[in-house]
């Protein structure tokens, strides 16, 4: 253990309080982002007797490791006073707020390095736990209350501002989609549609692929000068931005994927089904997405994002394992003519380039975030 690290379980103590007054509280889970989400467990018919209680400022942690991939199930409790959590968690709380601030500790559990060891340090044959003697036995660095307040200051100032940017890019994709609804969807009468609209198939009315072979002599391509994305690098925004993988450092040699240009829209196809993102710049893209592309790239994008909110409600509330062309062919669109098209590109362009913006500036962040993260390893008191 270096000089100046700490065994966690001197800081900490498990509480177990259950919900015996049959209290009315929200429950909550937690999620693999380190977050508590409210659940949507099915609970009629069970005794919420036996859930426990967790309250602002403690924390709980899934102990089975084997089910989330590389992620820890474990997140600080402040949304509300109290709520219960299922008896599958195990809440725990710092005994001293004096000696360790709890978010110090949680910037500690966000660090990729705190995953890798507690799935190191899971056992068992039918899953693997990482157990409470486990979590006690984790060693950290903890300098002065002081310093720890200071480091969540600074880690919090970089959040805040995430979070600002998040709130004015979703503010920007609503105005996107409000105009666009204005334009082209509300009040307009399929059985009258004003002069040179058409009904059309949503894949006659845009270029959809899905993959393809590259231009081989491109030697950027197969040199690491193009990002590669996949559909875990989609999250349903507007853009997918810089990626440090390329063809070339991923040893795809043989790689059929296409170079699709800045503006493409992907939608994801198999596993996370109907994300949709736009490419941030040139970049190549796993096969496992659908590309689309017009002339009129904005305008597209919304008539994409149409037709995806459609194929989902057509669904009634199915999931879809995969969707696949025929789904797209089944799908009609509205489509006005290209002046009309042309104007709207015209008219959210600037819309689109501030979302662009904001998404590269939060990901420098987010980047900033992880080396505040990383830096925690060598703090000294």
């Amino acid at each position: 253990m270096k000089s100046n690290y700490k065994r966690l379980g001197d800081y900490i103590q498990k509480v177990d309080i259950r919900n015996r007054d049959l209290e009315d509280l929200p429950l909550m889970g937690l999620s693999i982002t380190k977050e508590f989400i409210s659940s949507i467990a099915n609970t009629i018919g069970t005794d919420m007797s036996t859930y426990r209680v967790i309250e602002r400022n403690q924390f709980a942690y899934g102990p089975v490791t084997s089910r989330n991939g590389d992620k820890i199930t474990i997140a600080l409790f402040y949304d509300f006073d109290k709520a219960l959590i299922s008896q599958a968690y195990t809440p725990f709380e710092v005994t001293d707020l004096n000696k360790i601030d709890p978010e110090y500790l949680m910037m500690w559990f966000r660090r990729p390095e705190f995953d890798r060891y507690a799935r190191f340090k899971s056992h068992g044959s039918a899953r693997e736990i990482f157990d409470w003697d486990e979590m006690c036995n984790v060693e950290l660095p903890i300098p002065s209350i002081e310093k720890q307040r200071a480091i969540v200051a600074e880690y919090n100032t970089i959040q805040n501002r995430i979070d600002l940017n998040n709130q004015l890019i979703q503010k920007l994709e609503e105005t996107a989609q409000t105009i666009y609804r204005e334009w082209f969807v509300d009040g307009i009468d399929k059985e009258n549609l004003p002069e040179g609209w058409e009904i059309r198939a949503f894949t006659s009315a845009v270029k959809f692929s899905g993959g393809g072979t590259p231009d081989t002599t491109n030697e950027l391509y197969w040199n690491g000068q193009y990002p590669f994305f996949t559909p875990a690098d989609i999250s349903d925004s507007y853009y997918c931005i810089e990626t440090e993988k390329t063809v070339s450092e991923l040893g795809l040699k043989n790689s059929s994927t296409k170079l699709y240009p800045k503006n493409t829209v992907f939608v994801t196809a198999r596993g996370t089904v109907g994300a949709i993102a736009l490419a941030g710049s040139d970049m190549t893209m796993n096969q496992s997405c659908y590309a689309i592309s017009g002339q009129y790239l904005f305008f597209t994008h919304q008539l994409t994002i149409e037709t995806i909110k459609k194929l989902k409600n057509e669904a009634v509330g199915a999931v879809f394992a995969a969707l696949v062309t025929k789904d797209f062919d089944s799908q009609n669109v509205i489509y006005p003519t290209e002046k009309l098209q042309a104007a709207f590109d015209t008219k959210v362009s600037v819309i689109y380039e501030l979302i662009l913006v904001k998404s590269k500036e939060n990901q420098k962040l987010e980047e900033l975030k992880g080396l505040l993260l990383s830096k925690l390893a060598t703090i000294e008191n």
